[in-house]
């Protein structure tokens, strides 16, 4: 039974990867808040006030070992990201980028209704909260270079790699075929 208390307290625990160590936090009810490497600038430690718990993350552990192992291509988890209406925006667009697929920034921008964007949709993706479960690996440049990762554009392409998206040996993600226009 989740009590009022559990509801609004913020947990985390730690998960072994094969790209890393990664905090997972989050209250029971409100869902995965944030999965952070725990290296690089922007590794996330836990507040004072948060508690260890590996009890409220047991589906995003199952999941994410899952993916890890190449059994898993979507997530189906609760999710609790806190960001400006832009950002959401952005992270649900980047929630739609296909398994093994890639999207450029100017791509991102244009699905999000702001085709002039691209910088602010670079920016957004640079503050998601959840990777890997929100993919912002897969976000490329437009000329298929990998840029812009918050684990390192190591991890960045050994999660492309996992999914299977090909790289070139200088660590290009050739263009997607394009779709022709219908007449």
């Amino acid at each position: 039974m989740v009590t009022q208390r559990d509801a609004h307290t913020t947990y985390y625990t730690y998960l072994d990867t094969p790209v890393g160590t990664l905090l997972l936090a989050g209250c029971r009810d409100h869902g995965l808040r944030y999965v952070s490497f725990q290296r690089g600038k922007g590794a996330k430690v836990p507040e004072s006030h948060w508690q260890r718990s590996d009890a409220p993350f047991r589906d995003a552990i199952r999941q994410l070992r899952e993916y890890f192992r190449g059994r898993r291509t979507a997530f189906d988890l609760t999710l609790n990201p806190k960001g400006t209406p832009f950002q959401l925006k952005v992270w649900r667009a980047l929630a739609q980028i296909p398994y093994g697929a890639t999207r450029s920034y100017a791509q991102i921008a244009r699905r999000v209704g702001r085709p002039r964007a691209v910088r602010a949709v670079g920016l957004a993706n640079g503050r998601n909260p959840l990777p890997i479960i929100v993919p912002c690996h897969r976000v490329i440049g437009s000329g298929g270079q990998l840029v812009g990762y918050g684990g390192g554009l190591t991890i960045k392409q050994a999660l492309l790699q996992l999914e299977g998206v090909p790289q070139t040996a200088d660590g290009l993600v050739p263009p997607a075929p394009r779709r022709r226009a219908r007449s």
